[in-house]
């Protein structure tokens, strides 16, 4: 056990959940238990910014959240990012940004300056404002005598614009262990991207090295400390930075602006609001959730809004791309009731069917029809984590579904699909991670009539690498194709999902890799489908 951990235990017991849920309650518990002052509390002396000795741009750089006239942009200062703190000592470092209309920084727009701050271990948000819509920049940062590299981003269109066409791409599940990061590879070289849609499981909390997974790590010599699961503060952030070390990862986020929101493995796998996965005390995984929230703003191009108090962080936001579409993104892991039955795969019954439970909780859930029911965009795009369709294991009365999607949830998706309905929401594109594969989904106003009216349509995309190669036919490929008839696509292979927005359709192009246990593969289009303005239902494209 490490003394982290016993700290966080020591932390619990004294705090208990009633007190650490109170603000001043979870101040308090985290400044004991994972070092991270409140707010404000920094008194850091200030490094000459001359004394940076080495690169510390080291984990590239990344932009955020679109908006018309401003974009988020983000880096961390680590010059030796496999030790704590990344190299650099406990001080304040002074961070100069600039935002350019040309990639040679002849035409910069803004620039400025900010301090990257030890207690948010040396990483940077930068709103920048005062841009144009609609309208490709390009940006960088320097310290000292060091200048990082330079990303590209893009704002949102004018909000009272009709833009001709939409694109963005859809990822998610990249477990460093199993694979190499080729997709993104790919995924940096794809043109006029308004965004890359990170739709979970960022990273893996399992430790590193006893994965026995695909990459040669040999040549990496990865510290002990990636040989243990990731609890602490310092844990998730020593992850963090090992899986943006990935030249591919970083190369996306430099040429494209992400949107990003969890799944589970950004703390712990299959967690469920408060309840962890295993018998620990609620309130020591509050503090673990607590510290993978905290890593995960830190490590992400997200703005301040999003950053966390204790235990909880508003992780779901509303982002428009003029009237073209509305982008609600949510959180089905912070606010869901615990899966049914033990989780797994199950025969559902009146624990899962309970109407009361919930999937996004009650706050979530009037904000997402609310925001229906003001949209006037013509695509309402929901990018969310776990598959929102019915999915039976086999054919026939001897079925079960996934405790864990939101079939161990069917009333809460009922409301979802009916606060649709309510709503006038015509054209409705569900965007989905989580299960390592690519589906092709019909969402059903019945789903044991499929003759039922089509009401929307959900895009699965799967893993950068997580589950390894993968196969085109999995498996259990024939029993899932027969025994769900709306779902009109199943691919087992990695990549991404790249979906096209216009006035007519929505094409969506299902973007492989043949292979991820080895560097470089080339990337194909494995599938194409379409789905109508005014008439939802996918065909082939």
């Amino acid at each position: 056990m490490t003394s982290d951990t016993t700290e966080l235990r020591a932390a619990a017991r004294h705090f208990g959940r009633r007190g650490f849920l109170t603000g001043t309650g979870a101040a308090a518990a985290l400044a004991f238990a994972v070092g991270i002052p409140a707010a404000g509390a920094a008194q850091a002396a200030e490094l000459d910014e001359r004394r940076v000795a080495d690169d510390p741009f080291t984990l590239g750089v990344a932009s955020g959240d679109p908006h018309p006239t401003s974009v988020l942009l983000w880096t961390r200062l680590a010059p030796r990012p496999y030790e704590p703190g990344g190299g650099l000592p406990a001080a304040r470092v002074p961070v100069h940004w600039e935002v350019a209309h040309d990639e040679r920084f002849r035409r910069v727009v803004r620039r400025g300056r900010t301090t990257a701050h030890p207690e948010f271990d040396h990483t940077v948000h930068v709103e920048v404002g005062h841009l144009q819509p609609g309208r490709v920049y390009h940006y960088r940062f320097r310290t000292g005598t060091w200048t990082s590299p330079a990303g590209r981003t893009r704002t949102a269109p004018h909000p009272g614009s009709r833009p001709a066409a939409l694109r963005v791409a859809a990822v998610s599940c990249q477990a460093y262990h199993d694979g190499y990061f080729t997709a993104y590879r790919h995924l940096a070289d794809e043109p006029d991207l308004a965004a890359v849609v990170h739709l979970g499981d960022y990273l893996y909390e399992y430790a590193v090295n006893a994965t026995g997974g695909a990459r040669a790590y040999t040549d990496r010599r990865l510290p002990a400390h990636f040989n243990r699961e990731t609890v602490t503060l310092e844990d998730y952030r020593l992850r963090y930075a090992l899986y943006k070390t990935d030249p591919d990862l970083r190369a996306a986020h430099a040429a494209h602006p992400f949107v990003v929101t969890w799944d589970d493995h950004e703390t712990e796998n299959n967690y469920a609001g408060g309840t962890p996965e295993n018998d620990v005390p609620p309130e020591e995984f509050l503090l673990r959730r607590a510290a993978a929230y905290r890593a995960y703003w830190e490590n992400q191009p997200l703005r301040p809004p999003q950053r966390p108090t204790g235990p909880d962080m508003r992780v779901y936001r509303r982002l428009r791309f003029g009237r073209l579409a509305q982008f609600d993104v949510l959180d089905t892991r912070q606010y869901r009731s615990d899966q049914a039955y033990g989780d797994g795969w199950r025969v559902p019954g009146p624990d899962s069917e309970d109407p009361s439970r919930t999937m996004l909780g009650a706050e979530q859930e009037r904000w997402l029809v609310d925001g229906w029911r003001a949209s006037d965009a013509l695509w309402n795009v929901v990018p969310q984590q776990v598959v929102l369709a019915r999915r039976r294991n086999v054919p026939g009365p001897d079925f079960k579904v996934s405790m864990d999607a939101w079939d161990g949830y069917p009333a809460a998706r009922a409301r979802f699909l009916d606060g649709a309905r309510s709503a006038g929401v015509e054209n409705l594109v569900v965007l989905t991670g989580d299960v390592h594969v690519g589906y092709a989904l019909d969402l059903k106003a019945d789903f044991d009539d499929p003759a039922s009216r089509t009401v929307g349509t959900e895009l699965v995309a799967t893993s950068v690498s997580s589950g390894k190669d993968g196969a085109d036919r999995p498996a259990n490929w024939t029993d899932l194709t027969s025994a769900n008839p709306h779902m009109k696509y199943y691919n087992g292979r990695r990549g991404y999902l790249r979906v096209t927005f216009d006035e007519r359709q929505a094409r969506a192009d299902y973007r492989t890799v043949a292979a991820v246990t080895t560097p470089g593969a080339p990337v194909a289009t494995a599938a194409s489908f379409v789905t109508e303005a005014g008439a939802p239902g996918l065909r082939p494209a």
